[in-house]
């Protein structure tokens, strides 16, 4: 998805699941960690680089929701929005990460704030996208999503190796 002659401006990779609990690690000051679960979704990870745009983000939100993996009960392949589906956002700036000797680097990533940023209008509008869907909001579909720049422990029950990266 990305032009040819220009690096990515995000990296996403994409995983079905039949079942996924996500915990986010406590922030300063609060005491016990949130957990996050959700019935049969896509798992969308993100990760966001230097020169990312807010316009790439109606786009990423389209594609991602609208390209064909997940099976419904005959075995077609659909949308998450035919599905109908949920949705678990997780920020995963690891994404971003190129060896360097022994080592990983991530010198490619968007800053903290700008990250920050990316990913909550990203949350935002895939949410607008699934209540805007009659399918996904009569079968009361949902968004769920970790927090940015924090630790997360993630379980999953997958229906399958379908793991797609996707580059914009």
């Amino acid at each position: 998805m990305a032009d040819a002659g220009r690096p990515p401006q995000a990296r996403v990779l994409l995983q079905q699941c039949l079942h996924a609990k996500l915990q986010v690690c406590p922030a300063q000051g609060d005491t016990e960690a949130q957990w996050v679960e959700v019935p049969r979704a896509l798992v969308i990870y993100v990760c966001f680089f230097k020169d990312a745009g807010e316009d790439l983000l109606p786009k990423m939100v389209s594609t991602l929701l609208n390209v064909k993996l997940s099976e419904n009960e005959n075995g077609k392949l659909v949308s998450i929005l035919d599905l109908p589906g949920n949705i678990l956002i997780i920020p995963q700036a690891t994404l971003g990460g190129k060896v360097k000797g022994r080592g990983m680097q991530y010198h490619n990533n968007c800053g903290k704030e700008e990250g920050l940023g990316l990913y909550s209008q990203f949350v935002t509008l895939c949410e607008k996208e699934l209540t805007a869907n009659s399918k996904c909001a009569e079968a009361g579909m949902v968004v769920r999503h970790g927090t940015y720049g924090n630790r997360q422990v993630l379980k999953l029950d997958t229906n399958g190796p379908y793991t797609h990266l996707i580059e914009f």
